[in-house]
């Protein structure tokens, strides 16, 4: 954004008064000075809230995306800061600087004193200057002095005693520097922000150098005021050759002052010692040691930098217009006017120098240096601002994968779960069905296991009760031994394969830097849980004699072939769905007929037995054996008793413990068969159950890493998306600073448009 000047400004001058100017040859070369330190000073004040402000946002910015602004970028953006900080304060006090400098007694002071119309500096015959005098203009708009190292206010008055080489009092050296406020009103060029700095005669000091860097080193114009009535010394040209060579091309102004001196003369004592040619002598050697030793300008410039004038007879002449009457008042030379004039002159050409060089002086490097900080500070912020970017690509990218591969996660994870339920749910009908069929067989081989069984056995009820307690474990740790030794091996391999499939297929789930190891480091083993004791609690056993041929035996037995056949005969005579042959029929009818005469004598001798084992005592006998008699015939009786007998007292000796013991676990076996085969199916499905939970278990904990992994990958979005919204807001912040530091960038070139192009 281009700033234009308004120029239409009121400029009081010391000698004419209150002037306008307009924008026309007349306008005040100083208040183009004014203008562009009010606008660059604006200018830096804004490049100085951007900084401060990028500062405070990048900082926030590294906080929050600490991969997106390096430490050096950071420490860039602080450095700015202060740098800026300090630009900034030397612009605020800047002024135009113009250094006076010449022999003692040459009227430098008076020099001063006539520009600013009044009589502030000491003055006089000899050496009067004793320190450095800088006269500025006062912001409080009262007049007062401050010397080097102090900010006490003294009064002006004292300056007199403080900077007079006459005072033997004095205590300030020759290159200390007093700071002279006077008011602005009283002198346009004080008001433009013009700086006047006296100086000591450069003929009373070997210290040159000194000077040069302590108070002229940041001067934009120097006037060497030289004598009229003598030319050049080597004194004066050493100073300024010296200036020119820590200074590139400095501004010099040559004032030959006393020039009033020329027209005291009646008349000259011959032609060539005229007044003309004196001034073309001292022109041509100052324009030689302008041109041709110092090379500050051309020849063609020259004339315009070299001036003979009073400086005595200006100051009272402007003393009178102050006081109201007329400049020409008072004992003035002749041609008062033309050395007025070529005063005003000097002044005017003053004016335009000194504000163009202070304007390059001051502010051409403090507008470069600012192009520069805007420009490191454009490349800053493009620099995050493309980092930005690209990460929020990045960021989006890994975003995308992350939610790939969760949702790849979920859905493989739901494929292996289906899988695992089927294969445990095989597993678990296939433990059943091994463990059912394994327990079978070992009810089958019960009395083999009851046989092997060693402890003593007595009849006795007590000691019985301990061998039925210790029979009943010794069956079940035999039988769990047996079902171990059959199933344990397959079922903890298959366990173990079953295992090794779940780890691999959910490993494949998981991120290469978490392992999974198997939650089941042992073999896994079923507990048949048989519980034998509980089972055959109610068991009883029946010890006492019983004949095998006793009448209550063959009846049973009778009665028992009677029903088998009974059943049989039904069967065979049961509808039948192939009819297809005859002679199946005629075979089955001859069968049916000789049963009938079996069945027909049977219940007879049932009935018969019956009968007998119905009656009580001796009279059931009696009939029986009247029956037998009649029957059979009684020799038949008689042996068939014999024989009868012998076998019963054979079986009744034979009853001995071992005998009872057999008998014993006979009825133990069958009681244990019947009991067993009852918990065949709940023994599988518990044995199954293991298995099952067994392998749930290991799923379920193998899962939870799947879980966790997955959980993970939420966070690392939620995280994600943070993320991205902070790169969001820091691209859009980079993307301002950018923008502001082009404007700015702008701004300076706008600057350097109005006041650096000629």
């Amino acid at each position: 954004m281009s700033i234009y000047i308004n120029r239409n400004i009121t400029h009081n001058s010391p000698n004419t008064g209150s002037r306008k100017i307009s924008g026309d040859e007349n306008d005040s070369p100083l208040q183009v000075f004014v203008q562009a330190k009010k606008h660059i000073n604006i200018v830096f004040s804004n490049i100085q809230s951007y900084v401060i402000d990028a500062s405070e946002r990048i900082t926030d910015v590294s906080t929050k995306c600490p991969d997106l602004v390096t430490e050096n970028e950071l420490s860039s953006i602080l450095d700015y800061t202060y740098k800026l900080k300090g630009i900034h304060e030397v612009l605020a006090r800047n002024h135009m600087k113009v250094a006076f400098f010449g022999r003692t007694s040459n009227g430098k002071s008076t020099v001063i004193n006539a520009m600013l119309g009044d009589k502030v500096l000491p003055s006089g015959i000899g050496h009067t200057t004793n320190c450095f005098l800088q006269v500025e203009g006062s912001q409080t708009g009262e007049a007062y002095l401050i010397t080097e190292g102090s900010e006490e206010k003294q009064n002006v008055e004292s300056i007199s005693h403080l900077a007079h080489a006459l005072n033997h009092e004095k205590q300030l050296n020759e290159n200390e520097l007093v700071h002279i406020y006077w008011p602005k009103d009283k002198c346009g060029l004080l008001r433009d922000d013009v700086a006047l700095v006296d100086s000591p005669g450069v003929d009373v000091t070997p210290h040159l150098d000194d000077w040069i860097d302590a108070h002229c080193i940041d001067a934009d114009v120097f006037v060497l005021v030289a004598n009229a009535e003598s030319t050049l010394m080597v004194t004066e040209k050493k100073f300024f050759h010296n200036v020119s060579k820590k200074l590139s091309k400095p501004n010099i102004f040559i004032l030959h002052n006393r020039w009033d001196a020329s027209a005291n003369e009646p008349e000259f004592l011959n032609e060539f010692n005229n007044q003309e040619q004196v001034r073309k002598q001292h022109t041509e050697r100052a324009t030689d040691f302008l041109v041709k030793e110092l090379k500050v300008c051309t020849a063609a410039e020259a004339p315009s930098r070299i001036f003979f004038i009073s400086a005595k007879e200006v100051l009272q002449a402007r003393l009178q217009q102050r006081k109201g009457l007329s400049a020409s008042n008072g004992d003035l030379a002749n041609d008062f006017k033309s050395r007025y004039m070529e005063f005003e002159k000097f002044e005017r050409l003053f004016e335009e120098c000194i504000s163009k060089s202070a304007i390059k002086t001051k502010f051409m490097n403090h507008s470069q240096q600012g192009k520069d900080v805007v420009k490191e500070m454009f490349k800053i912020m493009d620099a995050i601002h493309n980092r930005s970017k690209e990460q929020i690509k990045s960021k989006i990218y890994q975003k995308e994968e992350f939610q790939e591969k969760l949702t790849l996660i979920t859905q493989q994870l739901t494929s292996i779960t289906n899988q695992m339920k089927m294969k445990i749910n095989s597993m678990v009908y296939d433990v059943e069905k091994k463990v059912s069929t394994a327990l079978s067989d070992e009810i089958r081989r019960l009395s083999i296991l009851v046989d092997e069984f060693n402890l003593p056995f007595h009849s006795d009820p007590l000691v019985l009760n301990v061998y039925k307690k210790e029979l009943n474990n010794y069956i079940e740790k035999g039988l769990g031994s047996n079902l171990r030794a059959k199933l344990s091996t397959a079922l903890a391999m298959n366990m173990e394969q079953s295992q090794r499939d779940m780890v691999e297929k959910v490993s494949k789930l998981l991120p290469e830097n978490i392992s999974v190891v198997n939650p089941q480091l042992e073999p896994f083993e079923v507990f048949y849980h048989l519980n034998c004791d509980n089972l055959c609690g109610d068991f009883h056993e029946h010890l006492e004699f019983k004949f095998s041929w006793g009448l209550s035996s063959l009846v049973r037995r009778v009665s028992s072939l009677a029903t088998k056949n009974s059943l049989k005969s039904r069967t065979l005579s049961s509808p039948t769905n192939n009819q297809s042959t005859n002679h199946l029929d005629q075979s089955l009818n001859d069968y049916n007929s000789h049963q009938s005469v079996v069945e027909e004598n049977l219940p007879m001798i049932s009935r018969l037995l019956a009968a007998s084992l119905g009656t009580q005592g001796t009279m059931g006998g009696l009939i029986l054996a009247a029956f037998m008699l009649k029957t059979v015939g009684w020799r038949l009786i008689v042996t068939t008793g014999t024989i009868y007998g012998c076998l019963y007292l054979y079986e009744k000796l034979s009853w001995t413990t071992k005998a009872k013991e057999r008998e014993f676990k006979r009825q133990y076996v069958e009681h244990a068969t019947s009991k067993l085969r009852l918990i065949i199916d709940v023994t599988s499905a518990n044995c199954s159950h293991q298995v099952q939970q067994q392998l749930s278990t290991t799923f379920a904990r193998l899962s939870k890493h799947v879980d966790e992994s997955a959980s993970d990958l939420n966070e690392q979005l939620e995280l994600l998306d943070q993320e991205l919204q902070s790169l969001v807001q820091s691209t859009e912040i980079s993307k301002i600073l950018k923008e502001k530091a082009e404007f700015l960038k702008e701004n300076l070139k706008n600057f350097d448009k109005d006041f650096f192009v000629n």
